[in-house]
């Protein structure tokens, strides 16, 4: 069973950034395609980016191409989400994702693993 686990999250000014980390464990990390995801309150879950197993290739949201950057590193067996130009619509709940099949799109029915999530605030 894989544990993923977030963090980094935290509140932030708008304009400022914050990196997020995904741990994961019980699992071989490097099989693994990888999402990251978020809810805020009264809307529903959406993609935010995906990579694949190796780190070579990555998608992204609409809405957050050029400020988010996804990456991973499979030694450490964690995926970071770097995100920049904070604004106060990108406040919500994120989370990361694991797919055994490698799968890194926007669909959240693909992923077989969830972590439990880290809060990330921006004030306006």
């Amino acid at each position: 069973q894989v544990q993923l686990v977030e963090s980094g999250g935290g509140l932030v000014q708008a304009g400022g950034s914050l990196r997020l980390s995904c741990a994961a464990s019980g699992g071989t990390f490097s099989d693994y395609g990888m999402g990251w995801f978020r809810q805020a309150p009264g809307k529903e879950r959406e993609f935010v980016a995906g990579i694949n197993w190796s780190g070579g290739q990555s998608l992204y949201a609409d809405s957050v191409k050029g400020r988010f950057t996804i990456s991973r590193d499979n030694a450490k067996n964690t995926v970071y989400l770097q995100i920049d130009s904070l604004k106060p619509e990108d406040t919500a709940v994120y989370y990361c994702a694991a797919d055994r099949g490698d799968n890194y799109g926007a669909a959240a029915y693909a992923y077989d693993y969830w972590g439990q999530g880290t809060q990330v605030t921006v004030s306006s």
